[in-house]
């Protein structure tokens, strides 16, 4: 299972920049796929920053991976 780190501290969300740093996905399609439907995120409060939970990540990340149940 892929797991997702950051160099500070454990978080549970990460921006759409940290979410790029973290993946290697450019920051422009980050936001494609929120915007698409397919990476889920939330924008906290009545704020503009978007948000993308690690398990959402992680979830999206491993949505084309082969099991051994496959």
């Amino acid at each position: 299972m892929l797991e997702i780190t950051t160099a500070k501290q454990e978080k549970i969300a990460l921006s759409v920049r940290e979410t790029s740093q973290a993946t290697g996905l450019s920051q422009p399609f980050v936001r494609l796929e929120i915007n698409r439907g397919n990476l889920r995120a939330v924008r906290p409060g009545n704020s503009r920053r978007v948000l993308i939970l690690k398990d959402d990540l992680v979830s999206y990340l491993n949505k084309g991976e082969k099991t051994d149940e496959q």
